[in-house]
């Protein structure tokens, strides 16, 4: 059987020691063996990063976005391969693995413009004979934990940016799909990054806590679950780390009577469904306003609903794929009893599926539920698979209420042709990502991407800017050049620069 083992400086790998079965979901059958890290591999790890970060924090940024660019080539010449290789561990279809490479390497993209990024500010004159200048320093040593649903984005996000900024950077991947990232780490070596300036280790809680207690790590990112988010960010913080750790979500989308059904039930087809529903930007809550617009909705999505073709990864035609595992397919299906048992309706039962010559596959069909209300259970937690709840409201303030009143902030839209109720809307949502005519409203790379409340916890967000500002450390110089004239007249008073 195939061994997934850590991308580690020096380390050789070798029988022993504590495993995790990789599945392809399409089978259900173990493809691979990862192995799950110890505290002395990371200890191995941190110390190669220790000895090579130094030297690449003095490479000028020029010569580091030059690695990048050269990355960014290497990935596109064999992204197929990685696409692939994706969707054999995710079970997501190939074309969406190949946009899941893709929306990574538009980070990648941004991280080679890090010469312009990192630029600082200069006063001159801010008292007499002083200038005043800032500088974006990288923190070290840095790391990123990353979930199973998009393991080539989510890595790109963090680890360009660090890198870029002249950190290294160890990454732990999900357990469940871990090819990918490796592959990446042999592609930066092969694009002239240093040896020990991206990682990668494998593991699970036991991993994961070394890392958040480890002393030599200065910035950990995260992106998961919104309770195990939390506990990295406090655990974390506690350590004496920068952490920003990004959680669930619960993405609403608010259709307006005067909205393009067709065009909704279109976005709505793959926002709700797409990858399984396996996305913290997917769109699983749908509002329609008023019920003369509810009905038409659900009239509209039925038949688009029956129409979706769940097959295996690399079926060219069809829109999703299985979902991860054997547990999760159990999980989101306990979510559907648990909405039937709540007193939702059940308009479309996607338990049961079952795809011919892939029985034994983590397979589930699409669900819609109608007439949820929002004290169920079903709609406040995340599902996390294709099932799309339609909650009916009965006008705009209600339906602006719903995501505002949330306990999770990650992302929203609204479906409309009155530019008046939109821009209202968007003022007023208390949600950190918002779409207008836009059913995942996913910022490209020069913006930032974070949301609100149990979605995110920390105060910086990922890529961009704000990408930037969380990889690094500000340093501020006052400097004054004396003219050779003694002046101490002042000197025990504090300067005001007047």
């Amino acid at each position: 059987m195939r061994i997934i083992d850590h991308h580690i400086v020096g380390h050789r790998g070798g029988p022993g020691g504590r495993t995790g079965d990789v599945f392809d979901p399409n089978t259900g059958k173990i493809q691979a063996s990862v192995t799950l890290g110890t505290q002395a591999d990371l200890d191995r790890a941190v110390a190669a990063a220790q000895a090579a970060q130094p030297g690449w924090a003095a490479t000028n940024p020029q010569r580091r976005a030059r690695v990048m660019f050269k990355f960014k080539e290497l990935v596109e010449a064999n992204i197929e391969e990685l696409a692939h290789t994706l969707a054999s561990e995710h079970g997501k279809v190939v074309a969406d693995a190949r946009g899941d490479v893709q929306r990574g390497l538009d980070v990648v993209e941004f991280a080679a413009g890090i010469p312009h990024a990192l630029k600082g500010e200069y006063t001159q004159g801010a008292g007499p004979g002083i200038d005043v200048y800032s500088m974006r320093q990288p923190i070290g040593v840095t790391a990123g934990i990353t979930p199973f649903n998009f393991p080539a984005m989510i890595p790109l996000w963090m680890g360009a940016v660090s890198v870029a900024c002249g950190n290294a950077f160890i990454l732990k991947p999900s357990e469940r799909d871990p090819s990918v990232p490796v592959r990446f780490a042999e592609l930066f070596l092969e694009a002239g990054l240093p040896e020990g300036i991206f990682q990668v280790v494998h593991g699970d809680k036991e991993m994961v806590d070394a890392i958040l207690d480890h002393p030599a790590i200065g910035a950990v990112s995260f992106v998961g679950s919104s309770d195990i988010a939390h506990y990295v960010y406090s655990r974390g913080v506690a350590a004496g780390k920068r952490v920003q750790a990004m959680g669930g979500a619960k993405n609403h989308g608010i259709i307006m009577p005067d909205a393009d059904l067709d065009q909704v039930v279109a976005d709505l087809a793959g926002a709700a469904f797409g990858s399984a529903g396996e996305r913290c930007m997917a769109l699983p809550v749908v509002v329609p306003v008023g019920d003369k617009t509810a009905d038409a909705l659900r009239e509209k999505l039925i038949p688009a609903i029956g129409a979706l073709r769940v097959g295996v990864s690399t079926d060219a035609d069809a829109h999703y794929g299985p979902v991860v595992n054997a547990a999760h397919k159990q999980r989101v299906e306990n979510w559907i009893q648990k909405g039937v048992d709540e007193g939702a309706e059940l308009v479309v039962d996607g338990r049961g599926f079952s795809l011919q010559g892939h029985e034994e596959g983590f397979f589930i069909g699409p669900s819609l539920f109608d007439h949820v209300t929002p004290d169920m259970e079903s709609y406040k937690e995340e599902i996390f698979g294709p099932v799309l709840q339609i909650v009916r409201a009965p006008d705009f303030e209600t339906a602006l209420r719903l995501p505002s009143e949330h306990q999770y902030g990650n992302g929203v839209a609204i479906f409309t042709r009155n530019g008046h109720a939109a821009r209202e809307f968007a003022a007023r949502v208390n949600v950190g990502m918002v779409g207008i005519n836009v059913p995942i409203p996913v910022p490209v790379a020069y913006h930032t991407f974070g949301g609100w409340k149990r979605s995110a916890f920390g105060d910086t967000n990922q890529h961009g800017m704000e990408g930037v500002k969380f990889w690094t450390k500000v340093k501020t110089i006052t400097q004054r050049w004396p003219d050779g004239s003694p002046d101490g007249g002042n000197a025990f008073v504090i300067p005001t620069m007047g």
